[in-house]
This record gives structure tokens, sequence and C-alpha cells, in this order.
């Protein structure tokens, strides 16, 4: 009897699914539309704020659940299963880790540190590569903290050290370093499958990305995929089944899935 599977693909956004410079997703949202015509669920899994997926689900035109901040927050389990939590939190208020950070990190590694809260418009802007509304909803923050730091390799390692002691940690993209809770994309993910498995036995992940911080999401899921990321080098990466494109986003987001799903197809 064939088995049939639910299909859940959990993804990076800027560099993986949207085009790296331009944030668009054109050519390929009719594909998407397809795919959650299917039945099959797309769900952000983001360093990007709530309002900025917000944003994203509404250009597609549907609601999807997401995890918002790099593993912070579920939001949407409720789409699942109404007996489900609407936003279930993972981590602590941003204003607790800043605290936490000031009381244990010696001074001459907090000057090292540039909060982008603490910069003007202009040089938000720069680093993001966004403007106005776009800028302030990628600054809206609940529970990470965005900043750029000036050290030696050395130091930031030192700093890295101090801030896990506290059960903290910094997530490196491909723009800043998040200062965030002992969370992260792959754990968000995993909490996310055991809600989903309440209802529904037979599943199977896909996960995609384009970034080191996305390597551990990646290494949960069955089927981990990589889109094309010129600053990636594909022979350090210690995944036995990783599937890739030699395009960037968005076609490469679209080569990917086409592949995992030929793969999900020979195991019914």
């Amino acid at each position: 009897m064939e088995k049939v599977f639910k299909v859940l693909i959990f993804t990076d956004l800027d560099g993986s699914l949207l085009d790296r410079d331009t944030f668009k997703f054109d050519s390929i949202k009719d594909y998407l539309i397809q795919l959650i015509s299917k039945g099959i669920f797309i769900i952000p899994n983001t360093s990007k704020t709530e309002k900025e997926i917000l944003e994203f689900t509404n250009d597609l035109g549907s609601s999807l659940p997401f995890i918002s901040e790099n593993g912070a927050a579920i939001n949407g389990l409720d789409l699942l299963n109404t007996n489900f939590p609407k936003k279930l939190i993972l981590s602590r208020e941003k204003a607790d880790l800043l605290n936490i950070f000031k009381e244990t990190v010696p001074k001459n590694l907090q000057n090292k540190c540039k909060w982008l809260s603490d910069m003007d418009k202009k040089k938000q802007s720069l680093i993001f590569g966004l403007k106005d509304k776009k800028l302030s909803m990628a600054l809206d923050r609940k529970y990470t903290v965005p900043f750029l730091f000036e050290g030696t390799k050395n130091e930031k390692n030192e700093l890295s050290k101090i801030i896990k002691n506290q059960d903290l940690f910094l997530q490196e993209g491909g723009r800043v370093i998040n200062l965030t809770d002992k969370v992260n994309k792959a754990n968000a993910l995993k909490v996310f499958v055991r809600f989903f498995k309440k209802d529904n036995i037979n599943v199977k992940t896909i996960a995609v990305g384009d970034n080191y911080n996305d390597l551990n999401m990646l290494k949960t899921s069955d089927f981990p995929c990589l889109v094309f990321n010129d600053k990636f080098t594909l022979d350090k990466i210690p995944i036995s089944n990783l599937i890739t494109s030699d395009k960037p986003s968005p076609e490469g987001w679209a080569d990917v899935i086409k592949m995992a799903l030929v793969e999900i197809n020979k195991n019914r």
C-alpha cells in the first residue's frame, strides 16, 4: 500500500526563497501557490521579524505558520489545529538578553559591539539594504538584538564563549550578528514537528537555506537543501544527503524543492 506523507517545507527567506538583493520572489510565486494547493506546508523559518514575515505571506496571498527571529517564536500553530496556540514563545525578551550581556561581558568587548539600534537610519539602511517601512519592520525585534562586531576573530571567539556561559548565543547571518537566547531554527523546527505529529503520523520535512546559520536547521530535516550562495564552500558542509542547486534564489529554491519532492515520492 502506498504511504502518504505530509510534507513540511521549513525555509529561510533572504537569499534562499527571496532574491538576495531585491527580496522578490515573483518568478516562483505560482509554484509556491501550487505547492500549497497540494497540501504541502511552507513554513518560513528565518531571522526576520514577525512583521516582515507577515508582509511576505500577504504578498503570497496565503496565511502560513512561521518561525521568527532565529527560532525565538512560532506563529500560526492554530492554522494546523484550532486547539493549538496561536503563538508559542521560546525565548526571553530582548531587554532581558541585553541586561545579561551588560552585566557579564567585559567593557573592552562591549565597546566592540555596535548595536544597530544606536545607528542612524542611513547606516541601518546600508546594512540591511532596506528603507523606510521595510527598515522599520526589520528593526522591530522582540527577542533578538542585531549588531556589528568590530574586533578581531579571537575577540569574537572570546565574546561567544562568555555569551554561551550565560545560555545566550551569537547567531551570524549574512549581514549582522544577532544576540539571541538559547534558541535556534533547528530546535524551533523540532517543536513545530512535535505539534504537527499530534494529528499526522507520516511526516517528511524539507529544510531550505543558503548560509552557515541555516546548517543546524538543514541537519535536523529529512531532506536538507542548499540554495546557491557564492560565499559558501560546499566541501566544508558535513551533510551527506544535501540537495543543492547551482542557481541563486528564488529560482534555486524551486530547483531544490522539486528534487526533494522526487526523493520523497521514491519512498512512497
